[in-house]
């Protein structure tokens, strides 16, 4: 975005260097000219708007801090109403606020799983209160002693056939509701996830739709402990939230606040399968999933947007008369920089592609057709752990690649990686995620000999047997920038450790042992298969019409090019020991990479320009769009609290004394 108020560009050199049109790949980065005009318009409301300022957070108390959120969320809420603003306009603009926030859980699936499992009734019920924020709703899923495992929570919902109701109780410590965002001290009801039991039987765990605290008074109902877990990583960062503890006396429900849409309990407190197929809460998964994807892009371009422009304003070295080097130059910061730059395109990419598979797999469900479930599934759990352990590792690495300041917290770094690392975690821990990818895999390799045919992202799997036999044609090192040598290369690899793996857990008496201990060289075949899917998307999208021209698409091919490669030096090992190719091979692919460093060089600050972030929204002194930092950091320093006072609160009572003692007695 430009500079206003007639401030120089101290980036203008760079951004002449450009080959290709900026505007046009701002829309390609957001997707469409409608979403590229969307999010300009309300990115500019927030940044223009005081009330959502967000530098002073890290100076905050918890309940400064806290307090602080509420009033942004209250606000934002008011201007939504003001402006009447869309449902896809409310996203975007709670997205820029850029606030973990109890709104953030209470439209991201407290909405979505009454949406998703509800019956029309309940939705006819709650969702109007839930859209007009007259009730504030969480889920309550994780416990204390239960995170990923969800079929192992305790918390218990018996049904009470004589009052029709359901009794929901927290029988041990540890199935306390622990982590959910908005619980602490914020929402009214959640969906809570408990075992549901039935006539002494249990029935597996299920939703439950619960009132926590008075409508009026905001104090907990009888027989609910509720509060707030405690700080967490990071200044400001996630401790916006109020991740709660929530604990159950018996409390009692009405039967009709039991999730219905699935299963159903009659008032005689019968379990009844409705017609609606079960494999439809997938669908709910496979969205929430795909927004995380989204998310990771947005979360690493940001990183990458603040590296990147602060290494071509920082210089170091390299100059005995007149200006030094800058840090962009060092083909050192180009090899760990530019990768993150193809990386965050390469993310958007797949993550557009996953808004398709989504909308693909919720009309197959409508249509019961459950045929790509399982490969849509395993799918998304694989790329939601690909995408958020590569952007948090990322992100970390920007902060590395700018140096010093990069600790600041006006650098934006530390705050983006605390708020971030925690994707690492949620809606599955991504090891956790890779195992269930590693068994899908499994699974499909062994259904092979059966003439199964693998669909969707393992159809690779079905040319098996010539992939087997594939050697890489490479040549010199231009026949690493063809997309189809590229993506069979990537493909021989996925199938070779697939094959290799399932022919080493066959070799086991019981499958489940066999399992649990190549588990880490299962989890390295899932990646492979991730990695995989990653690039043969970004290649499809270079198939595609794009806005822009030739310069565009030329600049697309070099990130693609960059990312792939990249990943083949990474992870050389995997490459060679499967023979997909030769060392010879692999050394020309380098050489290759580090001639499209050379190419993207001129590029990088357009490049990171196209992701169109306000300063408001990057909150970076080294990532503004003006480049003119040093000022900006000398300023900032004399803001800190710290610099109130010249002489420091604590003077006159510990460092004065040590200063005028006598030390007779010392034996220093």
């Amino acid at each position: 975005m430009e500079s206003g108020g007639g401030v120089v560009d101290h980036l203008a050199d760079e951004r002449s260097k450009a080959q290709f049109d900026v505007d046009e790949m701002k829309v390609v980065w957001a997707g469409s000219r409608h979403d590229f005009e969307l999010s300009d318009r309300i990115s500019r409301l927030v940044a223009s708007d005081p009330a959502f300022r967000k530098d002073n957070r890290v100076m905050m108390s918890r309940k400064e801090l806290f307090k602080n959120t509420l009033r942004k969320a209250a606000y934002a809420w008011k201007r939504i109403i003001e402006l009447r603003l869309t449902e896809e306009e409310a996203n975007k603009l709670r997205f820029y606020v850029d606030e973990p926030a109890f709104t953030d859980l209470h439209w991201g699936m407290f909405v979505p799983a009454i949406k998703g499992q509800g019956t029309d009734e309940q939705q006819q019920k709650w969702l109007p209160l839930a859209h007009r924020m007259q009730i504030i709703g969480c889920y309550a899923q994780t416990e204390l002693g239960h995170g990923s495992n969800v079929q192992g929570l305790e918390t218990t919902a018996t049904f009470d056939p004589q009052t029709d109701e359901f009794v929901i109780h927290s029988p041990t410590l540890t199935s306390s509701k622990w982590w959910p965002g908005g619980l602490g001290k914020v929402s009214t009801h959640a969906v809570v996830y408990a075992r549901l039991i039935t006539d002494g039987q249990e029935h597996g765990v299920h939703g439950f739709i619960v009132q926590l605290r008075s409508l009026d008074d905001h104090m907990p109902l009888p027989g609910i402990t509720i509060g707030d877990i405690g700080m967490k990583f990071g200044n400001g960062a996630y401790n916006t939230m109020d991740n709660g503890v929530l604990r159950f006396d018996n409390v009692r429900i009405p039967r009709d606040q039991m999730l219905m849409r699935v299963l159903q309990v009659t008032k005689e407190g019968k379990c009844v399968q409705s017609n609606v197929p079960r494999q439809l809460i997938y669908g709910t998964m496979v969205y929430v999933r795909q927004t995380i994807v989204a998310d990771a892009s947005r979360a690493l371009s940001r990183a990458v947007c603040i590296a990147t422009r602060y290494s071509a304003v920082r210089r170091q070295f390299g100059s005995q008369n007149g200006l030094e080097t800058q840090v962009i130059d060092y083909k050192t910061q180009q090899s760990r920089l530019f990768p993150l730059i193809a990386s965050a395109y390469a993310f958007r990419f797949v993550g557009e592609w996953l808004k398709w598979l989504y909308t693909d797999v919720t009309q197959r469900l409508q249509a019961n057709d459950f045929s790509t479930l399982p490969e849509a599934h395993a799918c998304t759990a694989g790329l939601k752990s690909l995408t958020t352990s590569v952007t948090a590792d990322a992100i970390e690495e920007c902060r590395k690649l700018c140096g010093g300041h990069g600790y600041l917290c006006s650098s934006g770094l530390p705050e983006l990686f605390a708020v971030y690392v925690p994707a690492c975690t949620y809606e599955g821990d991504n090891v956790v995620l890779l195992l269930q990818v590693a068994r899908f895999l499994m699974k499909t390799v062994a259904q092979l000999p059966s003439g199964k045919k693998p669909v969707g992202t393992t159809a690779y799997l079905g040319r098996v047997e010539h992939l087997m036999q594939y050697r890489c044609g490479v040549q010199n090192a231009e026949d690493w920038l063809n997309p189809s040598v590229i993506l069979e290369v990537f493909e021989a690899r996925a199938a070779r450790m697939c094959v290799n793996r399932a022919q080493k857990l066959g070799s086991f008496p019981n499958p489940e042992e066999g399992f649990a201990e190549l588990s880490a060289f299962l989890a390295e075949a899932a990646v492979a298969h991730c990695q995989l899917i990653v690039v043969s998307k970004f290649i499809e999208k270079l198939q595609q019409d794009i806005p822009g021209g030739e310069g565009v698409k030329q600049q697309l091919r070099n990130l693609c090019n960059i990312y792939a490669l990249n990943l083949i030096n990474r992870h050389l090992g995997d490459f060679l020991s499967t023979g997909a190719i030769s060392a010879k091979q692999a050394s020309l692919a380098n050489d290759q990479l580090r001639s499209l460093f050379s190419q993207v060089r001129p590029n990088a600050i357009a490049l990171v320009d196209a992701f169109n972030y306000t300063d408001h929204y990057l909150g970076s002194i080294l990532g503004c769009y003006d480049g003119n930092v040093y000022p900006k950091l000398y300023e900032e320093a004399w803001k800190d609290p710290l610099n109130d006072s010249v002489v420091p609160d604590g003077y006159q009572e510990y460092i004065r004394p040590m200063l005028k003692q006598q030390l007779r007695n010392a034996r220093l």
